[in-house]
């Protein structure tokens, strides 16, 4: 397959309570033919409905070593007594296959994958105010107040590196932050970066006509 068809990579971060789990689900119902997502590989056991290959890649101790010893990973990290990574290889065959690959990340990982894959397109998604954040964070009622505020805390820090990402993204509503989502991965398609074939196609057929300067 060209370059030309190739897919792009999406990385998509932003504050807890900015609603990014909803917006991909969203993105991924609505363009079902265009977007995958990318499956992170991990060494926790299945959860009640949890499908391997469809919800995770479930892996062993012994299976994820190797897999960071084969450098078969964009990024991974270690969370409590688990750990969890981005496998290179899924990623890799989705983008081949034309598809348009999105990976919900946090910063840390963002940047690694970034890194890894400098094409990659990094989206910061956020409410339109930190009043909203807040208050979306209070509307789930499942954590305490303590939690609320090292959430809040904790988007300060990284506020500090949105400047980092490619693009901001207000999420005000959820099928207008999905569309303006979907129309910046159409538009960097339309980037040279994306489309050599096409460029290298006018260049070679345009050599005719210099020819007769």
């Amino acid at each position: 397959m060209s370059d030309q068809k190739r897919g792009i990579l999406t990385i998509i971060s932003g504050f807890s309570g900015a609603g990014k789990g909803t917006v991909v689900h969203r993105l991924l119902e609505k363009y079902p033919e265009k977007y995958k997502l990318s499956i992170s590989a991990t060494t926790r056991s299945p959860r009640n409905g949890e499908q391997h290959g469809v919800h995770y890649f479930f892996k062993s101790d012994e299976e994820f070593r190797q897999m960071i010893e084969d450098d078969a990973f964009l990024e991974y990290a270690q969370y409590v007594e688990h750990s969890y990574g981005t496998p290179r290889q899924y990623v890799e065959e989705n983008l081949a296959a034309g598809y348009d690959v999105i990976l919900e990340i946090e910063q840390q990982g963002a940047f690694a994958v970034k890194k890894a894959m400098p094409e990659a397109i990094l989206i910061f998604l956020t409410p339109p105010s930190i009043e909203e954040l807040e208050r979306r964070l209070r509307g789930r009622q499942t954590e305490t107040e303590e939690v609320i505020a090292s959430r809040l805390a904790t988007a300060g820090v990284e506020a500090e590196k949105i400047s980092q990402y490619d693009y901001v993204v207000i999420n005000d509503e959820v099928e207008n932050c999905v569309e303006a989502i979907h129309q910046l991965i159409d538009a960097e398609h339309q980037r040279t970066q994306f489309n050599g074939a096409k460029i290298q196609e006018l260049q070679r057929d345009l050599q005719a006509y210099r020819k007769g300067e």
